[in-house]
């Protein structure tokens, strides 16, 4: 690969043998979903986009859990736009399971932010889904991207990062 070319996001490994229980997800947000039949297609397998409602859901919860609540965010007239998404599917999920979804935000550079995530089995044997997600404040009025993130919101997201880099 020549110093020009873009690197793709690394990921943990992908053989279907790993286990949740090689990475680290204690300190990750955890957000439960029980998969039901609206969830999935005719076979009973989850349609491939649900992971990324569930993983908005973990999101806005994840901020939640720290004081920013997205409708007061959004009152700010700031938004939350997906700029890059990186997906990868290890087994299906299927009617009837119970999950987690895990979360973390792992940096902020000016107004972008980067997530990591991996839906997992409840008892962490079983390692679903793992993904990379990158948004950008954006200005609701405006449609442009902010110069800089509001101050509640920049301060509150210090408590976030804080509690990972301890």
């Amino acid at each position: 690969m020549s110093a020009n070319q873009p690197t793709q996001p690394e990921l943990p490994p992908t053989t279907a043998i790993d286990k949740p229980s090689n990475y680290a997800f204690e300190d990750w947000f955890a957000y439960p979903v029980r998969v039901y039949p609206h969830h999935t297609d005719c076979a009973g397998i989850v349609w491939h986009g649900n992971y990324l409602t569930w993983m908005e859901e973990a999101r806005v919860e994840c901020l939640r859990s720290i004081g920013i609540d997205y409708t007061n965010l959004v009152a700010l007239g700031c938004d939350l736009a997906v700029v890059n998404i990186s997906l990868h599917y290890h087994r299906s999920l299927m009617l009837g399971m119970d999950v987690l979804v895990k979360t973390r935000m792992t940096d902020v550079t000016g107004v972008r932010m980067n997530w990591d995530y991996a839906i997992v089995s409840t008892d962490g044997q079983q390692l679903y889904t793992t993904a990379k997600v990158t948004l950008v404040a954006l200005d609701r009025e405006r449609g442009k991207i902010m110069r800089q993130l509001p101050a509640a919101f920049k301060d509150a997201l210090l408590k976030i990062s804080t509690l990972h880099n301890n």
